[in-house]
């Protein structure tokens, strides 16, 4: 699932080309459609030719709104960049160009819009050519321009294609196992509570999930998830996504707020970070200047710590501390983008090496700065860690292999990872790294930890007459690989987050408890076994008379044995079945169903059942029409 954005000046057709294409017009303000200009951030979604389900981000082009444009693009895709034919290149196209390029957006398509209201061919030509210059020295070089009208339904067609093949050619969105939802909506659904809306990245939602709402360290629970108005019991990376979430008030939540497992991330208000000032900017970037700070869809002001220079001029890229007034949720590698309060300008951007700095540094301290480059490139344990989120687990020498670090550089690496708890190791207690340990990051491990726990607490509330949720269907449920579903359920047992019992796993103590009423069927119900050891109810009776819950409880308990789709014994009625059976054979050599019939007294619909019953467990073996122990 893929997310794309809108840019453009105002009053190009942003919204209304959206509308033409999905459906949907994305202004939900009254005052949005009374002016017949965005003011906030509008949302749609449709198909592409493919089937591919597409989330749209429509974003204002008025530069008054800026603030509201940068809250949107932070998690797309790809863009649908708009230019009016009729008017062709104008500032707002060129600052959401700039903006596009500092967060790397490199794929995209050019809308050339409103070409039904143009008669001169030459004038749309000469626009396309001056949007491709404008392009050419930015991450949207390559991206294909169609002409189109909204009005007249023409080229959308031809649209759709190309934004249908610059998606096809983009990798899925990763699962780190850290999931983070960056807030752009907020509001309130009768019946149900606080929703928020975004994109998510990193990793996925669950319904009935506990999560943390950062940097205020809200604590709440998941209610239900929506993707494009669809109920999801798990939301995926790159989907937008609504969450009803309960234990919150809605306005205890703003937007920039990111919703994301507990105990995942932290907030920071210190931050290092690469900076490239544009070139078009109107003056330099002086020490100590307060600027408005963007990242995901948080804003916040922040003070600019220069480093290494006294002046950076327009152009130039330097390393920059930022201290912010609020905390905001960063993780290394986040783009950003800094503008000037007043009068509004857009300075620039760049990348996030250090969301957790140590403290504040001495300006032109030159092991500092050389700590800085490093980080820049990636140190090997931060180098490491990245390719072990990426696996989620796996077995080191992979870890390596994708890391694409020497070998000892890797090793010290792991052995400072595993020191300071962010790798661990499954299947063995040990502290040492072997190359073919099975190793995860700690994100991980608490992330299917806490949903292996989620999916047992489920099981039982569901079915509170079953011993547990069978082993195999647990496995299938956190859809992981065999090695480290055993590994895992290895390690949950051995600290007692989870108990075992044949091929069942439940939570510590779990017992199976029958109330009164179904005390009393359990005992009629066994009567009647007692009274017929050998000719008992068949199970759709057993089922008519204590319930299905009820009877699949007695079998998972042992007190009932299932031998056949129709046929149970009592366990004790079975275990002398098999006795008598065994002594028969050993005293009389191998026997029928007719004799067995006959020493049971019962019908061959039972014995029948039994001794294929037999054949399965490996007690005894099929001759002709007798049977031989094995």
């Amino acid at each position: 699932m893929r997310v794309i954005g809108t840019a453009g000046h105002v009053d190009h057709g942003k919204s209304t080309l959206i509308e033409a294409l999905t459906g949907t017009h994305p202004d939900r303000l009254k005052e949005e459609r009374e002016r017949e200009m965005t003011i906030d951030l509008g949302f749609a979604w449709w198909n592409l030719p493919n089937g591919e389900e597409i989330g749209v981000v429509d974003v204002p082009g008025h530069r008054d709104f800026i603030e509201n444009m940068l809250a949107g693009v932070g998690g797309i895709d790809a863009v649908l960049f708009v230019v009016a034919a009729d008017e062709g290149v104008m500032p707002q196209t060129r600052e959401h160009l700039a903006i596009l390029d500092i967060l790397r957006v490199q794929d995209g398509v050019v809308a050339l819009t409103k070409t039904d209201l143009v008669e001169d061919k030459d004038w749309i030509d000469l626009v396309e050519q001056d949007v491709r210059e404008v392009l050419a020295s930015t991450s949207l070089a390559d991206a294909q321009i169609v002409r189109v009208s909204a009005a007249q339904g023409i080229g959308l067609d031809h649209l759709q294609t190309a934004l249908e093949q610059v998606i096809s050619k983009q990798a899925p969105r990763p699962d780190l196992g850290r999931p983070r939802l960056p807030v752009d909506r907020i509001f309130t659904m009768s019946g149900f509570g606080t929703v928020v809306t975004g994109t998510l990245t990193d990793g996925m939602l669950r319904v009935g999930e506990d999560v943390e709402i950062l940097p205020a360290g809200l604590n709440g629970r998941i209610r239900g998830l929506q993707t494009h108005k669809r109920k999801e019991e798990v939301a995926v990376p790159g989907s937008r996504t609504a969450v009803n979430i309960s234990g919150v008030a809605v306005d205890e939540i703003r937007r920039g707020d990111v919703v994301t497992r507990s105990g995942a991330f932290k907030p920071t208000r210190r931050l290092d970070v690469r900076f490239n000032l544009l070139a078009d900017a109107s003056q330099p970037l002086k020490h100590n200047s307060e600027v408005k700070f963007y990242i995901s869809a948080s804003e916040e002001l922040a003070r600019v710590r220069l480093m290494g220079v006294e002046v950076l001029e327009p152009g130039q890229t330097a390393w920059l501390q930022l201290e912010l007034r609020n905390p905001v949720l960063a993780v290394r590698g986040d783009r950003y983008i800094l503008r000037r309060p007043s009068p509004g300008e857009t300075l620039g951007g760049g990348r996030v090496v250090e969301p957790h700095p140590s403290g504040r540094y001495k300006r032109f301290s030159e092991p500092v700065l050389a700590r800085l480059e490093t980080l820049a490139e990636g140190s090997p344990p931060e180098i490491l860690l990245q390719a072990i989120i990426a696996l989620r687990a796996a077995p080191l020498n992979e870890v390596i292999e994708k890391s694409n670090l020497e070998s000892d550089v890797a090793a010290a690496a792991g052995d400072q990872l595993l020191a300071e708890n962010q790798l661990l190791i499954l299947e063995t207690q040990t502290d040492h790294l072997e190359q073919d340990a099975l190793v995860t990051s700690r994100s991980y491990w608490d992330a299917i930890k806490n949903h292996s726990l989620l999916e047992v607490e489920k099981y039982h509330k569901v079915q509170p007459l079953r011993r547990g949720i069978p082993r195999e269907e647990l496995k299938s449920r956190l859809d992981l690989a065999a090695r480290v579903y055993n590994a895992l359920m290895s390690k949950l047992i051995a600290e007692n987050s989870l108990s075992e019992s044949g091929p069942f796993i439940s939570q510590p103590g779990h017992k199976i408890r029958f109330d009164g009423k179904q005390k009393e069927a359990i005992e009629s119900l066994m009567s009647c076994f007692a009274a017929n050891p050998h000719s008992p109810p068949t199970i759709k009776e057993c089922v008519a008379s204590v319930g299905e819950a009820v009877f699949m409880a007695l079998v998972d308990l042992g007190d009932l044995v299932t031998v056949s789709s129709e046929v149970a014994f009592r366990r004790e009625d079975y275990d002398l079945m098999i006795a008598d059976v065994r002594n028969i054979i050993e005293k009389k050599g191998p026997i029928s169903v007719a004799q067995a019939r006959d020493h049971f007294n019962t019908t061959r619909r039972y014995v029948l059942a039994f001794l294929e019953h037999l054949d399965s467990e490996g007690v005894t073996v099929r001759e002709g029409d007798t049977r031989r122990l094995k």
